[in-house]
């Protein structure tokens, strides 16, 4: 149980079932207050616009906490020339995005809490459309977003419009799997008492990527609901930790590898408080962490950091984690195909073909017309 006593009604009992539920909005009392609160470490390029964008919300109620994290880029000047239009949370030495939500959400009062990269930007009725659909007992709301690349100009539906968002009492497949069809930071919405069990992010296991800790955890206290309408932009510049200018596509995935990792810890220990029961090898049956972990080995299989994986067993879990992954089964197929070409390819030719799908800026520009339409064939 809890240590605040919140439960979703039944939400405990039914938790490993399925059973679980989102019922229709009911009427709030109130009008209920969405803090944003905009994360930020020397992206003072993207900053302003965060800013203007959390304070254009419609909606009646909204605070607008702005956490920098000891930048050196002149943001904390930005952010200073709000004035009191935010609540600035100024931090003298960086803590990383996990230290930046801890320090945020202390500052913040309201029952729903989006957490906003500072290079992302909401449109003026997301806090809007977040409070209406909003359900009593849930742990997040979470919303598509428009991919744009640096200057704003939109690249596609992020995640993709073939992918489902998971809805609902989504903890059966987290046990089984470790993962569920998510969002990105700022396309989540949630609820202050999940966030009041599972917060303190753990700082120095999550410096980057702290959102994977939040939507691991947070739906241990609520299901979660699912909104198909864009509600921002995330801005994909190639620039952050992750980004394709960052780091050598095999390093990135070694770095995503070790953040499933610590995401399976949490999940472990959340699920040992509540007395669940984990399936044995956390991402054996998730395509995302295979493909991850297949691309790893294939490229650079010296460093790759799982001593016992071979591509062929790689192959052939992906193969099967693939024909039960909730996709049109056009695109299932093809990702199972993709499994076994790497798998089974000689690895001068599976290269490639990892380069590919994990990394589009990499493709001949005919292999991409033909990835493309594939894409649009297949939905």
């Amino acid at each position: 149980m809890s240590d605040t006593g919140f439960v979703y009604p039944g939400y405990i009992s039914s938790i490993a079932t399925s059973e679980a539920t989102v019922t229709p909005p009911v009427a709030v009392e109130g009008t209920l207050l969405v803090s944003i609160v905009i994360n930020n470490f020397n992206y003072g390029r993207f900053l302003s616009e965060a800013i203007e964008s959390a304070l254009a919300q419609t909606h009646p109620r909204t605070e607008v906490i702005v956490v920098d994290d000891a930048s050196h880029d002149g943001s904390q000047d930005i952010v200073r020339s709000f004035g009191s239009r935010v609540v600035p949370v100024l931090l003298e030495s960086n803590r990383g995005q996990a230290g930046a939500f801890n320090a945020g959400f202390a500052k913040s009062q309201g029952e729903i809490v989006i957490f906003l990269d500072a290079d992302d930007y909401l449109y003026p009725h997301a806090a809007a459309r977040v409070a209406e659909a909003w359900v009593p007992g849930i742990s997040k709301m979470q919303y598509r977003l428009d991919l744009v690349d640096r200057q704003g100009r939109f690249i596609d539906l992020y995640p993709a419009p073939e992918v489902k968002l998971d809805s609902g009492n989504v903890v059966p497949r987290l046990l089984a799997t470790g993962r569920y069809q998510t969002v990105v930071t700022s396309g989540n919405a949630f609820s202050r008492l999940a966030l009041l069990e599972v917060l303190p992010v753990p700082e120095q296991t999550f410096r980057m990527c702290a959102d994977g800790y939040l939507v691991t955890v947070s739906p241990f206290h609520g299901p979660v609901l699912s909104s198909e309408e864009p509600l921002g932009a995330y801005r994909q510049h190639g620039d952050n930790a992750w980004g394709e200018n960052a780091l050598p596509l095999a390093e990135r995935l070694r770095r995503s590898l070790a953040h499933d990792s610590n995401k399976y810890a949490s999940l472990v220990e959340k699920a040992h408080r509540l007395s669940l029961k984990v399936a044995d090898g956390l991402g054996l049956r998730d395509h995302h962490h295979l493909a991850t972990r297949m691309g790893s080995l294939a490229l650079d299989p010296e460093n790759h950091p799982y001593s016992l994986d071979s591509r062929a067993s790689l192959a052939r879990r992906g193969f099967f984690a693939s024909l039960d992954a909730p996709l049109q089964w056009k695109r299932r197929l093809v990702l199972a195909a993709w499994f076994l070409a790497v798998g089974f390819l000689p690895r001068r030719l599976a290269r490639p073909v990892v380069y590919w799908q994990l990394s589009p800026k990499s493709r001949p520009q005919h292999v991409d017309r033909v990835l493309k339409l594939a894409r649009r064939i297949t939905r």
